[in-house]
């Protein structure tokens, strides 16, 4: 059963349908009208008649403007299906013939399963069709020709109705998100091309200048490549990623620091988690990447491990530089220096998970940062299943 407040996400074909079914209802009071004409000779209670049908013209007036102003509210569609109800049981008296058999109000009865349908999907609208039906036959005579046809006939309407409206939603909701990426990417190429031509000129003069001056200006240089490298590798991984339904792949964050002197590794298939998630651990691991380029000599190399064992994923960054004395984070932190302690394992920290540093002076550094799948959790348990 389509939850209630599909109204808000759907709001386009339920809209519809309910016009739709506003001129349907009022179309429909025309049946009761010809039929009741056709045979008012033969009326029992012809005045009951039609203010049977004055009845129900002014209920179809005021459950559409409730529908209108209130949109598929259950105290609406309940209401509307128990006046059918009563409508049904009331016609077998009032539109009674001298024949035996009551003019029946027909379509107008199909009325109120639309609006289930339209609201709750097909179940709810298979269901108001059979309680009208059960209606029909409890006040109508029983189970003939004539309350058969309409059980079936209402049990479809409502079933094929809902059926088509969860169609159209699900279509609705692809279009939007697919409006969505497409802004989203023409956005992102527009950056791209703003930071190709500022940044990454920059960078690149930089870079070169520094390597024809030498000396330090030849590190600032070497530094500035780096990240003219790694901002080019953002601008790749942000315009093209695979589409993962609202989740990120960790490996391109992560893979986007590639170069000469850093090393990723990685699984061969995707490591979604989701995409705030993916974000903060990315970033994690770019301040341990760039703790390695200001505090260790030029050249340090830089291994990155990312593992996925479906339950967690954890990414590793390890270098070959001096290391660091036992108790040098600790005293950083008192310092006032909050890099790791905020960049690294407060952001871990914050997502659930866990941080552990590994140093000794000459044996370089080793820093793991393992993070809890979460909601991400159904991509793990796709690929423990494969």
């Amino acid at each position: 059963m389509v939850a209630g407040g599909c109204e808000n996400s759907s709001v386009g074909i339920q809209t519809q349908l309910r016009r739709a079914n506003t001129v349907f209802r009022f179309v429909a009071l025309g049946y009761p009208v010809l039929l009741g004409g056709l045979a008012f000779d033969a009326l029992v209670r012809p005045l009951w008649a039609a203010l049977l049908v004055v009845v129900l013209l002014g209920w179809t007036w005021a459950a559409t403007e409730w529908y209108r102003r209130r949109g598929y509210e259950p105290k609406a569609l309940y209401t509307d299906l128990a006046v059918t109800v009563c409508a049904v049981a009331a016609s077998s008296w009032a539109l009674a013939t001298d024949t035996g058999v009551p003019v029946s109000v027909g379509p107008w009865m199909a009325g109120a399963v639309l609006a289930w349908a339209a609201a709750w999907g097909r179940r709810s609208g298979a269901v108001a069709g059979a309680v009208v039906a059960a209606a029909g036959m409890v006040f109508r005579g029983g189970v003939h020709s004539s309350t058969v046809n309409e059980t079936v006939l209402l049990v479809l309407t409502g079933f094929a109705a809902g059926h088509l409206v969860r169609l159209g939603v699900v279509a609705e909701q692809r279009m939007r998100e697919a409006a969505e990426r497409s802004a989203t990417v023409r956005e992102r190429e527009r950056l791209a091309r703003d930071i190709h031509d500022s940044v990454l000129q920059v960078l690149a003069l930089v870079q070169r200048r520094g390597a024809e001056i030498g000396g330090e200006a030849a590190e600032l240089g070497r530094l500035a490549g780096g990240q003219e490298e790694a901002l080019r590798a953002l601008i790749r991984s942000e315009s093209y990623r695979d589409p993962l339904g609202g989740q990120r792949d960790l490996r391109s964050l992560v893979g986007r620091h590639a170069g000469a002197t850093v090393t990723v590794a990685a699984p061969a298939t995707p490591v979604p988690l989701p995409a705030e998630t993916a974000r903060q651990l990315a970033a994690a691991v770019a301040s341990a990447v760039d703790n390695v380029r200001e505090h260790c000599p030029a050249g340090t190399k830089v291994w990155l491990l990312v593992e996925d064992d479906g339950e967690a994923v954890q990414v590793t960054v390890r270098d070959d530089g001096p290391g660091m004395e036992p108790g040098r984070l600790a005293a950083a932190a008192a310092e006032g220096r909050l890099g790791v302690a905020q960049s690294i394992e407060g952001r871990i920290r914050e997502l659930g998970g866990t941080t552990a540093v590994v140093s000794a002076p000459g044996e370089g550094t080793e820093v793991e940062m393992r993070v809890p799948r979460g909601e991400g959790g159904a991509g793990g348990d796709a690929r423990r299943g494969r």
